[in-house]
């Protein structure tokens, strides 16, 4: 059986703050016992490197 899964942005703001940006995915929890990563796309993630917004962040499976 598959069920929807939210996956949360660890990705920080300016102030320091959690962005909030989520993401859903659809998982099958009989064959797939562990917690879901992904590297993606955050738009609202602070780059100290660039000084801009916008990075890469990884994406963690929480509660829905």
């Amino acid at each position: 059986m598959r069920e929807i899964i939210k996956l949360l942005s660890t990705g920080k703001t300016r102030l320091g703050k959690a962005t909030g940006t989520f993401t859903t995915k659809k998982k099958n929890k009989k064959t797939t016992t562990n917690k879901l990563k992904f590297k993606r796309y955050d738009k609202r993630a602070y780059n100290a490197a660039t000084g801009k917004d916008g990075m890469h962040v990884m994406f963690e499976e929480t509660k829905v």
